[in-house]
C-alpha cells in the first residue's frame, strides 16, 4: 500500500485520498447540476464492495452506467472531473469479509482512501432512507452530503455521521498491553478499543475502556493518529497511555484474553506480518488496521 508520507506519516490505510470534496459545488445547486456530464465518472460497486479492474485498480464508468432511478453521491473532483458513487439497495454493518480484504490489498493508498470514503457515504444513505424523527421517506440532497425528510410537517435534515472509537496502546515497563477477541484469527492480538460514549472526552473513553476490559488504570493519555474506518462508518482515534501497575482483571464478555508483550515481541510481530506470517509471541494486525500503525509507531519511536 503506497501512501503520501507528508499527508500520512504513519502510513495508515484509508487515509491520504486525492479527491477534492468540493464543498462549494455540492452546496450550490447550479454548480452541482453542471457536474452531470458525459465526462463525469461513476465508481463501479458491487453492492458495497469495489469492482477491481484487471490491473488491480478501482474500476470507473460513466453516469450512463447508473440505473435511471439510482441515487448518486457526489464524491468530489479528481483531475477536474466530477466523481460519483451509486447508493446500493441495502447497507451493512458487517465487517469486511476475507474476499473484500483480498480485493482491497491491490489498491494503493489513494484508491483505498477513495473507496473507503465512498463506501461509508453510500452505506449511510442505504441505511437512512427514512426519517429518524417521523418515519417518512427521505431524499438525497446536497449531492449526497445530506438527506431531507419529504414530509411537509417535518422537513428534518439529516447528515452523515461517524462513530468515534478509541484504540489505545497501554504501556508499562517497556511492555504493551494487547488483547484478543474470539473472532480474531488464531494467535492474533491487537490494541484495546471501544466506542466513545455520549458526554465523554477521548481521554476519559480511553481510561474507561481499559479499566472495563482489562482492569488497568491508565494515565497520561496522548493522541497518536486516526483512521476513517468504513465498516460501516467509524473514526478510529489512536492513543497511547501509561499504566502504573500491570495486574490484569479481564472482562471475558469483552475479551478472550489480554497480555503484556515486550518490545522485542512486538517488533518481531510487526516484522512478521509484512511477510504474511505470525510472530513468535503473537500475530500482529494487518497493515490495513490502524492498530498495526500504532504498533509500528511504538517500536520505531
Amino acid at each position: 500500500m503506497k501512501t503520501n508520507p507528508r499527508r500520512n506519516p504513519l502510513g495508515i490505510a484509508f487515509v491520504g485520498g486525492r479527491t477534492d470534496r468540493a464543498d462549494h459545488i455540492r452546496s450550490n445547486e447550479d454548480l452541482l447540476a453542471a457536474q452531470y456530464t458525459p465526462a463525469a465518472r461513476l465508481l463501479r460497486l458491487s453492492g458495497l464492495d469495489p469492482v477491481i479492474s484487471a490491473e488491480g485498480n478501482l474500476e470507473w464508468g460513466s453516469l450512463a452506467d447508473a440505473a435511471d432511478d439510482a441515487e448518486l453521491v457526489f464524491l468530489g473532483l479528481r483531475d477536474g472531473r466530477a466523481c460519483f458513487a451509486p447508493v446500493p439497495a441495502a447497507g451493512s454493518t458487517a465487517p469486511a469479509n476475507p474476499a473484500l480484504w483480498q480485493a482491497m490489498a491491490t489498491l494503493d493508498g489513494d484508491e483505498l482512501a477513495t473507496y473507503g470514503a465512498a463506501r461509508a457515504m453510500v452505506d449511510w444513505h442505504a441505511r437512512h432512507r427514512f426519517c429518524a424523527r417521523c418515519g417518512q421517506p427521505t431524499r438525497l440532497a446536497k449531492g449526497g452530503w445530506q438527506r431531507n425528510c419529504t414530509a411537509e410537517t417535518c422537513r428534518a435534515e439529516h447528515f452523515p455521521r461517524v462513530d468515534p472509537v478509541t484504540i489505545m496502546l497501554v504501556e508499562h515497563d517497556d511492555r504493551l498491553l494487547l488483547g484478543r477477541q474470539p473472532r480474531f484469527p488464531a494467535g492474533s492480538y491487537s490494541a484495546l478499543a471501544g466506542f466513545v460514549e455520549p458526554g465523554e472526552a477521548i481521554e476519559e473513553a480511553v481510561a474507561r475502556e481499559v479499566l472495563e476490559e482489562a482492569g488497568v488504570v491508565v494515565r497520561d493519555v496522548s493522541y497518536v493518529g486516526s483512521q476513517p474506518w468504513p465498516f460501516p462508518s467509524s473514526l478510529m482515534i489512536g492513543c497511547h497511555a501509561y499504566a502504573d501497575h500491570p495486574a490484569l482483571t479481564i472482562d471475558h464478555t469483552e475479551l478472550e484474553d489480554a497480555r503484556w508483550f515486550s518490545r522485542a515481541e512486538v517488533e518481531d510481530a510487526v516484522q512478521a506480518i509484512e511477510r504474511g506470517e505470525g510472530g513468535q509471541a503473537f500475530r500482529s494486525p494487518p497493515r490495513t488496521a490502524v492498530a498495526n500503525a500504532l504498533l509500528r509507531w511504538w517500536v520505531e519511536r
